[in-house]
Formats: structure tokens, C-alpha cells, sequence
């Protein structure tokens, strides 16, 4: 298992696909051995996942992040940060991938994007071994008009093609993007397969067990939370703030009514600068990263939960989502009403839904949300959709298609032998 996002990297919901599977794949047959990049390649890190990995098999290959490691007063050469920065991964984790490949003979070679580097990494071992390679698209890769940078483009193109070409399987965690791809890959399109993402149960029911059962004070402001981080145009926050600014200014709302905080943004700076353009700061705080339980404590316990996200990933839905529906909190989704982020919402029973990108749609929205929980009829999520997203169940379709690919590659090696003659 080829992943850049695992512990000790410090994210919000990116660590919890590879971990989940790491965790549960083993009730289900299958052992994992997870190749990923020396912990020095991340911004960050904490050692609060590191148990739920004892007794994994982790091999940390060589690899630097260059923007860190190879600039020169903030500058560096072009040509190392591709596909990515952390293309020095590649350099280390190909002979440690082989070095596990002779050790341990493994089934299958998985790796996930959206660190272009990973699926480099397993179309090289899969090349070179002939094992079976399942490619994981967590996010669609070379879009249009994304990555902006031509030349990054020509690099995700160039990979895609060939993750697509070759991979016996690859996995999307969206029906959009598997239209898209099946689109632009007609002939791979038997190859597809859907596994969202999810939310796991486990670290949910521990939450629970110490969190009080949320009740609104009448005298206390309405909270509202989003927690993870907010890209400044996947998920740009500007024609929402500018409809919280005029609502504050026609005083529908005011701090004694809405206090909004943006947990663990990844673009601090960025968004400071917006809430202090718009004027918006005695409503909207931005609050630093925290634990993992503790920001799904905080996701309980707040009055209602935000989701972002624009129009150009109308073929994706974030990974938060699912953690949002569990959480069993009211949800305002800012997101396009024809997505693939506001049908999973429908399905789950949340109307309270309007286009990120339009100020008087948001503004209806909001006055709407507000006046719901006011009366506390603000929707909430089914069971039913609560229960089909737990990450035990995704890892139980991860491990059926596993099954699959192993038992498809065992008839090609046999009928490559000529052993149906004998």
C-alpha cells in the first residue's frame, strides 16, 4: 500500500482512507504492507494515530519536500517539484518497494493519489514486478484547467494515462468522477469501481461516550463548524462571506446570534485576510488544527455543521462529509445543487443546500437554516445513510475487489503456464 498521507502526518479526514483500510483489511483476509515517505517530507506531524498502526509492517523510504528541503531563499529548481514536490519519494521508495517485494511476496501493489508521486511509485513496482497494481483516485487528477501550471498538467496527464492503461483496477471515491473517467477512458471503463469514503465508527463511538448530548442554550449564539481545510478555489469562501457581511450590516444576524469557526483551514492567512476585507471577524473565527477525536467532539457538539464546495469539483465530495453526517448535527452545504456533494446530501435527507457561488442564494440559505434551528426542525442525517458510509463497510468492498483482482491474476499466471492442459 503505497500512501503519502499516514501516520505521523498530521491532516484532517486525508489520513483516514489508507488508515481505515490498514486497520480493518485484515478481518477480511488480507495484510497489509504500507510503503510511505520519511516523516521529514511533511509539514507536520503527531504521533496520535501512531498505536492504531502496532504491528503493521511500515517501511519509510527516502524523500524530501522540496519546497522545504531544496529552496534557496524560497526559491528551487522547477524540475524537482514534479509531478509534485515530493517527487524525491519516487528515488527512495522504489528499491524499498522492491526490498518489500522480495521479503514479502505481496498479492497486490495499491496505491492512492492525490500525491501524484504514489501512483508513479506503483505504476514503477507493477512494471517491474508484474504484480497486480489497484490505483486509488481520491480525487480526479488532470483536469480541465487543473492543475493551472502547463507544465504540472503535462506530468498528471502523463501518469493518468498510464495508471489508467495499466492498473488491473482503479477505484474512485465519487459516481461523478467515474463518469468522467469512463468519458475519457472508454475502453478502461469495465475497470472502474466505486468506493467512497466514509467515517469510522470506532473513533465516533469513543467521541460519544465522553460528549454530553448537545443542547442549544437560548442565550448563547448559534455555533456553527467547519472542520478541515478550505481550498481558496475548490472551496472558495468569498461569495459566503460576503453574504454573511451584508446580513451583518442589514443586522439579520449579529455575534449575539452566529459565531462561526473555521477549524484547521490550511490557508489561515488567506482567509484572515478575506474576514478582515468583508468585515466579518465578530462572526467568523478561524480556529487552529486540533486531535482528531477532539474535532469530532467539537462537530457533535455544535449547533450545525458547514460544507463547502465550488462547482469545479461538482465530481467530488469532500471526505468531511461523511463525518459531518454521522455526527448527526444539522448541515448547511454551500455546494452546486447539480454535484455529486448535494446529491449525497439529498440522499441523506439535508435540503438546506445552496450554490457556493452565489451571494443572494447563500444569504436565503442561511436566514432559512437559521430559522429552522430555531424552531428545531434543521435537518439531519437518515440512519440509513449514516449506516451505508462506516469505513468498516468500505473496507469490506475494498477487500472483495482484492479478492477479485488476485483471483483474476492467478487464471492469467495459470493460462500463461499452460497449466489448464496439464
Amino acid at each position: 500500500m503505497i500512501a503519502y498521507h499516514f501516520p505521523p502526518v498530521k491532516v484532517s479526514s486525508g489520513i483516514q482512507r489508507t488508515l481505515r483500510f490498514v486497520q480493518y483489511l485484515p478481518d477480511r483476509g488480507w495484510m497489509p504492507l504500507v510503503l510511505s515517505p520519511h516523516p521529514r517530507a511533511y509539514s507536520a506531524t503527531s504521533n496520535e494515530d501512531m498505536d492504531q498502526v502496532a504491528g503493521i509492517e511500515v517501511r519509510r523510504a527516502f524523500a524530501l519536500d522540496t519546497a522545504k528541503h531544496l529552496a534557496i531563499r524560497g526559491r528551487y529548481p522547477r524540475f524537482a517539484a514534479m509531478p509534485d514536490r515530493w517527487s524525491t519519494w519516487w528515488l527512495g521508495a522504489v528499491p524499498a518497494g522492491l526490498g518489500l517485494i522480495r521479503k514479502f511476496r505481496p498479492e497486490i501493489i495499491w496505491s492512492t493519489y492525490p500525491i501524484a508521486t504514489a501512483h508513479l511509485i506503483g505504476l514503477t513496482l507493477h512494471r517491474l514486478s508484474g504484480i497486480p497494481w489497484v490505483a486509488d483516485f481520491r480525487d480526479p487528477m488532470a483536469q480541465d484547467g487543473y492543475p493551472a501550471d502547463p507544465l504540472i498538467w503535462k506530468n498528471f496527464d502523463w501518469i493518468e494515462k498510464r495508471t489508467v492503461g495499466s492498473a488491473d483496477a482503479v477505484t474512485f471515491t465519487t459516481p461523478g468522477a467515474i463518469r468522467d473517467y469512463a468519458r475519457r477512458y472508454p475502453d478502461k471503463a469495465d475497470n472502474f469501481v466505486l468506493i467512497e469514503n466514509g467515517y469510522d465508527e470506532g473513533v465516533f463511538a469513543a467521541v460519544e461516550a465522553g460528549t454530553k448530548v448537545h443542547a442549544h442554550r437560548r442565550d448563547a449564539p448559534y455555533t456553527l463548524v467547519h472542520s478541515g481545510v478550505i481550498y481558496p478555489e475548490e472551496r472558495d469562501p468569498r461569495q459566503f462571506f460576503a453574504a454573511l457581511s451584508g446580513l451583518l450590516k442589514s443586522q439579520e444576524i449579529s455575534p449575539q446570534l452566529l459565531q462561526i469557526v473555521l477549524r484547521a483551514t490550511g490557508h489561515d492567512d488567506y482567509l484572515q485576510n478575506l474576514i478582515d476585507k468583508y468585515g466579518i471577524q465578530s462572526i467568523v473565527t478561524i480556529a487552529p488544527s486540533i486531535s482528531y477525536p477532539a474535532a469530532l467532539a467539537e462537530m457533535m457538539a455544535a449547533d450545525g455543521l458547514l460544507i463547502l464546495q465550488a462547482a469545479n469539483c461538482n465530481d467530488q465530495i469532500p471526505a468531511k462529509l461523511y463525518e459531518c453526517l454521522r455526527a448527526r448535527r444539522p448541515i448547511l452545504g454551500l455546494t452546486d445543487p447539480d454535484g455529486d456533494t448535494a446529491k449525497a446530501l439529498a440522499v441523506a435527507g439535508i435540503d438546506t443546500i445552496a450554490p457556493l457561488d452565489s451571494v443572494p442564494a447563500i444569504s436565503l440559505a442561511i436566514r432559512r437554516f437559521l430559522s429552522l434551528l430555531g424552531v428545531g426542525s434543521a435537518p439531519v442525517a437518515n440512519d440509513a445513510a449514516i449506516a451505508k458510509a462506516s469505513r468498516r463497510g468500505r473496507a469490506l468492498e475494498f477487500a472483495r475487489l482484492l479478492d477479485r483482482v488476485s483471483a483474476g491474476a492467478s487464471i492469467k499466471g495459470m493460462q500463461r503456464g499452460g497449466y489448464e492442459e496439464s
